[in-house]
């Protein structure tokens, strides 16, 4: 298993180009449905104003 994770002396550059990989995967997931969340927020603040207004 040490011989798996070391890599042959390249463990570290490979478990860590695979943690950015997986960073990077993982916001391009999450970014959007923050960025989706916060647009419909945006959207209920306007209406909700719009109404108080009228």
């Amino acid at each position: 298993m040490a011989d798996f994770i070391g890599m042959g002396g390249h463990g570290l550059y490979v478990w860590l180009a695979y943690g950015i990989a997986l960073a990077i995967l993982l916001l391009n997931v999450v970014q959007p449905l923050r960025q989706t969340r916060q647009l419909l927020n945006q959207q209920a603040r306007r209406v909700r104003r719009e109404k108080g207004l009228s």
